[in-house]
């Protein structure tokens, strides 16, 4: 059983402060090829998560301003988040449980690293797949 802190071992995430814009936390996530932004203090503690749902939910659909919009306006407060000894399973039923595709790891609320579904492999998903059947059928 594979743990979080296999899957984020060596991680280096996307961190941005919350006064950051909209419009450079999307570059960033552009230029690193990842679809969620962890927002953090200078202490890197998290504060809140931006993803791509979240600039097309809360930006480009309400008419905002992407180069004026700081993330603090719009990121996700407080996320759920999953601490490194967790077996890899539970940060998948989170994501499932919740809907949602990126889950912070923390550890005494310092950011080690985001996971998110496609970090998951076939036996996770199977194993999900298979309690969620089993739920549904009771």
């Amino acid at each position: 059983m594979r743990r979080m802190s296999d899957i984020v071992r060596n991680q280096n995430p996307l961190t941005l402060r919350p006064s950051a814009t909209v419009k450079f936390a999307c570059e960033c996530m552009r230029k690193h090829k990842v679809g969620a932004v962890l927002v953090t203090d200078e202490e890197n503690h998290l504060l809140g998560i931006f993803t791509g749902r979240d600039a097309v939910g809360k930006v480009l659909a309400e008419g905002k301003d992407a180069k004026k919009t700081k993330l603090a306006e719009v990121m996700t407060p407080a996320p759920h988040s999953v601490r490194p000894e967790r077996a890899a399973i539970d940060a998948l039923r989170l994501m499932h449980d919740i809907g949602c595709r990126h889950i912070p790891i923390d550890e005494d609320g310092k950011v080690m690293g985001v996971v998110s579904k496609a970090d998951f492999r076939g036996l996770e998903v199977d194993r999900l797949d298979e309690e969620t059947g089993l739920w549904q059928r009771i």
